[in-house]
């Protein structure tokens, strides 16, 4: 069975004006995920900047969002690291939180083989009972799970059950798809890729912007899975713009910006992220206008 089907979104964790986790603020934004239809939650992921957290950091804004869900929406806790034995930290604490999933990027820096990906996982999979996301963005790790490495992790570590993929590479995710013969579930890892991914097979996406436009980017995936693919095709292709928008820098620095403006939060992000640039943030305003983004 799925951890969730739909638009599991990539949460940003807002902070105070001295850069502490506003953990308050972040039980509102649980809240507000309940209200507009999130599928799923996913604290401590890339947009959540869980790379510049300390472990305790890391581990209360899991306890905190897991006890402010309660239960109402499935929790992913992001728990990987270039360190195997800090993710299995990481991964067995949380797991006492009572999520619902991990998420687990692969090894960044050091990066490994395909053997040594497969080690990795297995190494935390063991430790643990929880369900495992693989969590596959190359153009962030420098490294790239092969279809073929997925589908064996898959088959052989019981726990090891999806793949968020933002590699951004169709082709790929054709052939994962076509090797996994639904052995493993997809996840779009790219919110401009949402309706290709799911056209094969995939069950949803774990979505940066919908931060910021949850109710539409749930009902793109509710549509497809009711069979309205042109109403499904019709959202995808309206929230293109905005998506450039939201990367016009690097993620989550734009994202952040605009819960800032919708008054989410104070978009404030740690180094070595900075402010948005003024032109673009102005680009990011105009996009978010022209959707027509509730609050702006």
């Amino acid at each position: 069975m799925a951890i969730f089907k739909g638009s599991g979104v990539a949460l940003v964790t807002p902070f105070k004006e001295d850069l502490d986790i506003d953990y308050e603020k972040l039980r509102e934004l649980v809240d507000y995920h309940v209200e507009h239809k999130t599928d799923a939650i996913i604290v401590c992921g890339t947009s959540g900047e869980s790379a510049t957290m300390t472990v305790e950091e890391h581990l209360e804004c899991i306890a905190v969002v897991t006890e402010q869900a309660n239960g109402r929406i499935p929790v992913i806790a992001g728990t990987g690291s270039n360190d195997t034995e800090t993710a299995v930290e990481l991964s067995v604490e949380s797991e006492k939180c009572g999520v619902d999933g991990l998420l687990m990027v692969t090894p960044y820096y050091n990066k490994a083989t395909q053997n040594g990906l497969y080690q990795h996982y297995a190494k935390v999979a063991g430790h643990v009972k929880t369900p495992i996301i693989l969590y596959n963005v190359p153009s962030r790790t420098g490294l790239n799970i092969l279809p073929a490495t997925a589908v064996r992790m898959a088959k052989e570590i019981d726990n090891v059950v999806a793949i968020k993929e933002a590699s951004g590479n169709i082709s790929q995710v054709a052939e994962l798809a076509h090797l996994g013969q639904g052995i493993i579930d997809i996840y779009s890892g790219n919110d401009d890729q949402i309706l290709p991914l799911m056209s094969l097979g995939g069950i949803g996406v774990i979505s940066v912007t919908a931060n910021i436009i949850p109710d539409d980017t749930h009902d793109l995936c509710q549509k497809f899975f009711d069979g309205d693919i042109e109403g499904a095709r019709a959202l995808q292709l309206k929230a293109i713009d905005l998506c450039k928008a939201l990367f016009c820098e690097v993620n989550p620095i734009p994202v952040k910006k605009a819960t800032e403006i919708l008054g989410m939060t104070n978009g404030k992000v740690r180094l070595p992220l900075t402010e948005m640039e003024a032109e673009h943030a102005e680009i990011l305003i105009k996009a978010m206008k022209e959707y027509g983004v509730e609050g702006i």
